[in-house]
């Protein structure tokens, strides 16, 4: 799934920034960030309170995620 990242619109990559990881556009926070956040609990809801990041973003990338892994998004706030 690694190489379909360029084609999230939410998304993106630059060298020098945050090391070239994936981070969601015109931010500093690792796209990585959420899965984690959300694999140790935290409802997306509660990832955009603590982080810089818009439910709209995270769901767009989970969206594609999900896409990509041939399965539909389960969201909940």
């Amino acid at each position: 799934m690694a190489s379909d990242w360029p084609q999230c619109p939410a998304v993106e990559s630059l060298p020098g920034k945050v090391s070239g990881a994936w981070v969601f556009k015109g931010a500093s926070m690792r796209v990585q960030t959420v899965f984690l956040n959300l694999e140790a609990g935290m409802s997306p809801r509660e990832i955009t309170e603590e982080f810089d990041v818009t439910l709209d973003e995270i769901n767009a990338v989970l969206h594609f995620a999900s896409e990509n892994l041939g399965k539909a998004p389960v969201l909940t706030a």
